[in-house]
């Protein structure tokens, strides 16, 4: 966390061992792919350079970087947009775990990139409906 003259900057937390290897395996596909297709496979180029386009895709679009409480709003900052959110929209901020989550939201369906890097984009719940979501433990959510 920095913290500059009223303003507040929080990086994305450390990936848990779990996503961690996740990224990782799914970081190894292109590479393996690749290998492939010197053994005859040379239809797994495509794919691996579909996968690397996805990848940076979702590291510049859908991964946020930063967050920065400055005044009255909340931005949150990818390499390539950003969002400004007003602190009177957010009702509450709270770090939960996966049992309360679940225990709050019920059943849920995510769109959006997930095990890549965290999970990032949307989520519908059946007790709170849809909201986006930034998920990177410990986890981080906007409604």
């Amino acid at each position: 966390m920095k913290d500059h003259a009223g303003t507040k900057s929080f990086r994305l937390a450390r990936m848990c061992p779990l996503i961690r290897t996740l990224t990782l395996l799914l970081l190894a596909l292109p590479l393996a792919f690749l290998v492939a297709s010197l053994f005859g496979a040379v239809s797994l180029v495509t794919v691996a350079l579909i996968l690397v386009a996805i990848y940076t895709w979702i590291w510049l679009r859908f991964r946020p970087g930063e967050f920065i409480v400055r005044g009255d709003v909340l931005e949150v900052r990818w390499p390539l947009k950003h969002r400004t959110i007003s602190l009177e929209d957010i009702s509450e901020v709270r770090v939960v775990d996966r049992e309360q989550l679940k225990t709050e939201t019920g059943w849920d369906v995510r769109v959006g990139a997930g095990g890549l890097w965290g999970g990032f984009g949307w989520l519908w719940t059946k007790r709170r409906g849809i909201f986006q979501m930034y998920v990177s433990p410990p986890m981080i959510m906007c409604g």
